[in-house]
């Protein structure tokens, strides 16, 4: 999730929200990983329930609309994967998030495996408490 979250960043996740409430984009979520359930991941929720998702020249369009992620570098670029390919709309399934880490050069999401059930997210990442310099509520991200 690197630039917002580093190796060994310490984060407290809130577990109880998504037992009243749905996530919600933009949302940094810790969840079983789909392909191997005894790990866990942590990514951005970029795509919700219904939406359709599509990848084009780096950036990234939610129902035909450009995403504006200040939260990536400006050099950042978004490539396709095995699963969601360059200039293919992928409709989100019903239960299920389409889901992205911010270094995207270098992360093992959404593009690769597919969207993730609803099922397999164990809360929301809200606050880094190690290192101690870096204490922090992570940034909520409005789109």
């Amino acid at each position: 999730m690197y630039p917002s979250l580093h190796d060994n960043d310490y984060l407290l996740t809130d577990k109880i929200s998504y037992q009243l409430k749905e996530p919600k984009r933009g949302e940094t979520v810790i969840f079983r990983a789909p392909k191997n359930e005894e790990y866990d991941y942590i990514k951005r929720i970029i795509g919700l329930p219904g939406d359709t998702v599509r990848v084009s020249d780096g950036k990234i369009y939610i129902n035909d609309e450009l995403l504006i992620e200040d939260y990536l570098s400006s050099d950042s670029f978004t490539y396709g994967g095995r699963f969601w390919k360059e200039n293919q709309s992928i409709p989100v399934p019903e239960n299920q998030y389409f889901v992205l880490g911010d270094n995207r050069s270098h992360s093992s999401d959404s593009r690769e495996w597919g969207p993730v059930p609803r099922k397999n997210i164990i809360g929301k990442a809200w606050l880094r408490y190690w290192p101690p310099e870096q204490v922090n509520l992570l940034p909520q991200v409005d789109y």
